[in-house]
């Protein structure tokens, strides 16, 4: 999946993270809306607004900015950037959210429609990984066992 940062006409010092529909479609659970979601460091944040003051939007505490097709912000539910990296995917110019955090986000909005179902597909995915490691771990376990 390309995304095009450069029409930001800005340099991250950070990768930014992709979460939100992206990152669903970039793990194959659903196509994605118009918009893209990402997190950044409080630098980078602090640097788009100079870029883009007229683009600030603030929704309860979570400040982003949002030009273009991008919304660009410093935390989700007061979740920041450190916080929700870890087991990310790199990508060329930008982190992929981890399956496990993007399950966790989507759980703090259960009683939406939208995060219910999206945190359906996400459990029904991990699950589905994780039985792909079954023949290994049982294997491994007999080994064990034996032993």
């Amino acid at each position: 999946m390309n995304i095009d940062l450069d029409k930001l006409n800005y340099t991250f010092i950070n990768k930014p993270l992709l979460i939100g529909g992206r990152a669903m479609e970039f793990y194959g659970l659903r196509k994605t809306g118009n918009d893209i979601d990402f997190v950044v460091i409080e630098e980078d944040l602090a640097n788009l607004i100079k870029l883009y003051p007229d683009k600030i939007k603030d929704l309860s505490g979570d400040l982003g900015v949002c030009p273009f097709e991008f919304e660009i912000w410093k935390s989700i539910s007061y979740f920041t950037y450190d916080e929700l990296r870890r087991n990310s995917f790199e990508q060329e110019n930008y982190l992929v959210i981890s399956l496990e955090k993007l399950l966790f986000l989507k759980s703090l909005t259960l009683n939406l429609e939208k995060g219910l179902e999206d945190a359906v597909l996400i459990a029904n995915k991990i699950i589905e990984e994780q039985s792909k490691k079954s023949e290994e771990i049982n294997n491994h376990n007999k080994e064990l066992l034996q032993s």
